[in-house]
């Protein structure tokens, strides 16, 4: 349903207009065409059922994607990955991306999921974390030309519906694979590229590399290359497409801080301007719906263990005095939640009325040595 009761305050009409584009046409994953080109990227912990409904009933969402799902816990039946591929009728279309380094495991995954009624497949070649990317998973698939194009193919032959795959620019600086990589799934059938901006040693450091990002663009030649790393608004999603000419952009911790990105974006698209993200008191109601589907999936014990995180950014974005947040994080029931909740509201935001835009909060990323991640 859409959200009709979020409103729109007003801002300086300057700091919501930015120059289009020239936009491509619609973006399909094969046979798929997503219904915008903003994409919510996989974020671990975040990205669940909940959270790409709310996102969904927002608007301007091309594609929503699962947390990184283990092939070999999947086909294990393991009731925790079970849990996490779970949907709704509103969380269309939808995709699973998985992870693993043995062919025959990540093709019963594959099929499984088929199955199961899920839109697109998407393959994890991005994630640094060592136990990943150090089992020769995620990023470490980078590593192997030859065999990763083998396990690739063989995803995409073992069934009907499309696979795309998600990729950094490479192992290190030294190891600028993407594009090769990128040229050689096209040829085996891959329907799209999602490419993160930055090589796998770097982990979340320095700035997204828009440059290579394009070198990934240009190695392909009928496919859509989906632009990721930085988004965190929309005149970044412009610079994105600008200057990589990238079909699509994938949005993950911006869309936490904002997951008014996604309409903002669509109404970028058509018009050169976007109305405001929500207020305080659009926030608090978001976060409440929320909760309530994690309730819905998860009971009240597992939703409210498994809401913190998000709540905490919720109340950051929110202006809400740490005294406050804590006493939600603290919550072990759901009538201590509902009583910080009412003390939250009766507060406001610390410094802005609950009625109007707030500033901008930005997610951070993992930081520290990649190898001990």
């Amino acid at each position: 349903m859409p959200v009709a009761s979020i409103s729109s305050p007003s801002l300086n009409v300057d700091e919501l207009c930015h120059p289009r584009p020239s936009f491509a046409g619609p973006v399909s994953y094969g046979a798929l065409e997503l219904p915008s080109r903003y994409l919510l990227s996989p974020l671990a912990g975040y990205t669940n059922l909940a959270f790409r409904r709310i996102v969904r009933q927002i608007g301007g969402v091309g594609l929503a994607t699962t947390d990184l799902i283990s092939a070999n816990a999947l086909v294990h039946l393991s009731e925790k990955t079970l849990r996490m591929i779970e949907t709704h009728d509103e969380d269309q279309p939808f995709a699973v991306q998985i992870f693993g380094h043995e062919a025959s495991v990540m093709c019963e995954a594959a099929q499984f999921l088929q199955e199961r009624g899920v839109d697109t497949i998407d393959i994890n070649m991005g994630c640094p974390v060592e136990r990943i990317a150090g089992g020769g998973s995620g990023a470490g698939m980078m590593c192997d030309l030859g065999s990763t194009l083998s396990l690739v193919q063989s995803v995409v032959e073992s069934v009907s519906i499309p696979v795309s795959v998600k990729m950094r620019l490479g192992w290190d600086s030294t190891q600028l694979t993407a594009p090769k990589f990128a040229r050689e799934f096209e040829q085996i059938g891959v329907v799209a590229i999602a490419i993160h901006g930055r090589t796998r040693a770097q982990g979340f450091s320095g700035v997204v590399d828009r440059s290579g990002i394009r070198a990934v663009v240009e190695a392909v030649e009928r496919i859509p290359v989906v632009g990721n790393g930085d988004v965190r608004s929309v005149p970044d999603a412009a610079r994105m497409i600008e200057e990589t000419g990238c079909q699509a952009v994938s949005i993950g911790r911006g869309a936490l801080a904002n997951p008014w990105l996604f309409r903002q974006l669509v109404e970028w698209e058509s018009t050169g301007q976007w109305s405001a993200p929500g207020s305080f008191n659009d926030r608090l109601e978001l976060l409440l719906r929320q909760f309530g589907y994690m309730i819905e999936q998860w009971g009240e014990l597992g939703g409210i263990v498994r809401f913190r995180k998000m709540a905490h950014w919720y109340l950051k974005s929110m202006r809400v005095r740490p005294k406050l947040r804590n006493m939600l994080q603290q919550s072990k029931t759901k009538e201590q939640f509902d009583a910080a909740i009412r003390d939250i509201e009766r507060a406001g935001p610390r410094g802005f009325d609950k009625t109007g835009v707030l500033p901008d909060m930005h997610v951070p990323v993992p930081s520290g040595p990649i190898d001990r991640w």
